[in-house]
């Protein structure tokens, strides 16, 4: 009397199960070319950078000290930042190469 039928859930098209799938490829690809990618080129020019160290540089930690490169070796660099006031810093703690004649201007 009070019993209906019970019918079975139609199955989904077999496309769509590929479907569902694009939005999630469509914000991967979103999110390497706007966020990946970029970091990965400043990472590589950081990189580079540091790689290109030379005496004479004048240079900006990440300690926000500034002074030019007064000798390099393979992991540590000395950068005077005072008449007669040398400190020796990793090569990567240098943030910024700055531009020739900056610290005579400061």
């Amino acid at each position: 009397m009070f019993i209906s039928n019970a019918y079975a859930a139609a199955s989904a098209a077999p496309g769509t199960s590929l479907m569902s799938l694009a939005p999630m490829l469509i914000i991967f690809v979103l999110f390497y070319f706007m966020l990946i990618r970029p970091q990965m080129k400043q990472a590589k020019e950081t990189k580079a950078m540091i790689a290109a160290l030379a005496t004479g540089d004048e240079v900006a930690t990440t300690g926000g000290v500034i002074g030019k490169i007064t000798k390099v070796s393979d992991n540590f660099i000395s950068i005077e930042i005072a008449a007669n006031t040398v400190i020796n810093v990793q090569r990567h703690a240098v943030q910024t190469l700055l531009p020739p004649g900056t610290l005579k201007s400061a």
